[in-house]
């Protein structure tokens, strides 16, 4: 094991992020858009740490090829790090800053995902460099994690539905058609076997693969990287509890998700149902009815009874990117050309979530990564579903997004101030306390069901 540039800087001087399917889309822009905020916020001596994963070697060499490629760039063109400096800037002692390596992952594997935690927890990492503006780093290992960015996923869509398209447009008009579709052609029975090729009794047990994408890998990841997330008494007095953020979308609503069809595998609207959930359980993680579940969610397999009551445990947040062009919605070259100019014009005409570029949908999953625990902590942001939005003139900000059955923030607000707030859907229903009260029981039943699913296949993947 050799060396690393950051085990001689303070830790809170060091910055850890993973980000998972960060190849293309807006994983990349999050990666890009993580290593610009960073380098203009923190201290000029600071570290970042950016482990992009993807599911091969070929994809982890490209996206750390392309991300030192930005990094080098803007340390060159970035006017703002030149201001902080002065005349003696040198856009190497910025690159050098950077680090940037990748793991291997398929979260519809589980021995996949095993093998990931165990090289980050227990392995070490290679990334080379051919030139000076970035170091080479042989075997390094990685001491903690400050965010997991959980961006990875999969449509389940097989592309339009024209009729849908057209009804959608001249029913609700083009900014709500191109907010909330209705039109992404879809069908139900995507299965997938998340032990497949191994001698398992359990290799042929089947799992929705929409559901296991989205949601559920990256679920039985996160508690696999709870030693790398949680912190000590002594520890969180200089650095923050590490925060697992989690990807949503502005789409899902109540009628997306079902109880009975847990893993969508009967539902034509997965995706919509695999969002709707991961809303349900990042929003509640922090209310009392669930907190039986999540504990033992972000309790280390390893904690001891006496731990567990010293450790500081990572904290949850959830985000979405807007509406953005990427290729998770397959379009070909025409209809993509033409579907990304419709976006800007919907933009135009007033909608806030129509970011369009990957760089720009990375806006809230990145601010909550970077941001201040202190202002996060004063601002709840833990019970907040937070938007990357944008204006006509491409101002962004990380706005408010309500939830079905939970507004905003949990709070019951008259219409007098709900009507006055944009980005709504038309046929939102304002908050009721009988909603948010089953809102939250539906929460503990999510995150019961989850645990279950959790341990059940830890068992059946401990076999392997």
């Amino acid at each position: 094991m050799a060396p690393a540039p950051w085990d001689s800087i303070p830790p809170q001087d060091t910055f850890f992020a993973l980000v998972t399917g960060a190849n293309s889309g807006i994983g990349f822009g999050i990666g890009e858009r993580l290593i610009d905020e960073f380098l203009t916020t923190r201290p000029l001596t600071s570290h970042l740490v950016l482990i992009p994963t993807t599911r091969s070697e070929s994809k982890s060499a490209l996206t750390i090829a392309g991300l030192r490629e930005h990094a080098r760039k803007f340390a060159t063109t970035s006017k703002a790090l030149r201001s902080r400096v002065g005349p003696s800037y040198n856009p190497r002692d910025t690159t050098k800053r950077v680090h940037i390596l990748s793991v291997q992952v398929d979260l519809c594997r589980f021995t996949s995902i095993r093998d990931a935690s165990n090289q980050l927890i227990n392995g070490t990492l290679t990334s080379r460099s051919e030139d000076d503006d970035f170091e080479s780093l042989e075997e390094v290992s990685i001491p903690r994690l400050d965010a997991v960015i959980f961006n990875a996923g999969i449509g389940g869509w097989y592309g339009l539905d024209w009729p849908k398209l057209f009804h959608n447009i001249f029913t609700k008009g083009l900014i709500q058609a191109t907010t909330y579709p209705t039109f992404k052609g879809s069908l139900g029975g995507h299965l997938t076997k998340p032990l497949a090729n191994t001698e398992s009794k359990a290799a042929n047990e089947i799992m929705g693969e929409v559901f296991c994408a989205n949601l559920f890998g990256h679920y039985m990841f996160a508690h696999s990287l709870v030693p790398l997330l949680q912190r000590t008494a002594s520890e969180s007095k200089t650095i923050h509890p590490g925060r697992i953020i989690w990807e949503s979308s502005v789409e899902p609503v109540w009628k997306n998700f079902s109880l009975d069809d847990f893993q969508a595998i009967k539902n034509p609207a997965a995706y919509e149902s695999s969002k709707r959930l991961t809303d349900i359980l990042a929003i509640t993680a922090s209310l009392p009815a669930c907190q039986p579940f999540v504990r033992d969610f972000l309790s280390a397999d390893s904690d001891s009874a006496k731990e567990k009551d010293t450790i500081v445990p990572p904290k949850q947040y959830i985000a979405h990117p807007g509406i953005v062009s990427t290729t998770i919605f397959p379009l070909g070259a025409f209809l993509f050309f033409w579907y990304k100019v419709v976006l800007y014009l919907v933009r135009w005409l007033g909608s806030p979530w129509h970011c369009v570029t990957s760089y720009n949908g990375a806006l809230a999953p990145v601010w909550l990564a970077l941001e201040q625990q202190e202002a996060l902590d004063a601002a709840h942001a833990e019970k907040i579903k937070w938007g990357s939005a944008i204006d006509r003139l491409g101002r962004q900000r990380a706005k408010k997004d309500e939830v079905e059955g939970w507004g905003w923030d949990g709070k019951v607000e008259p219409p007098s101030v709900t009507k006055k707030i944009t980005g709504r859907r038309p046929d939102a229903v304002d908050l009721t306390e009988e909603k948010r009260i089953e809102f939250e029981a539906l929460g503990a039943e999510c995150w019961k069901e989850m645990e279950r699913l959790r341990k059940e296949w830890e068992s059946r993947l401990n076999e392997v």
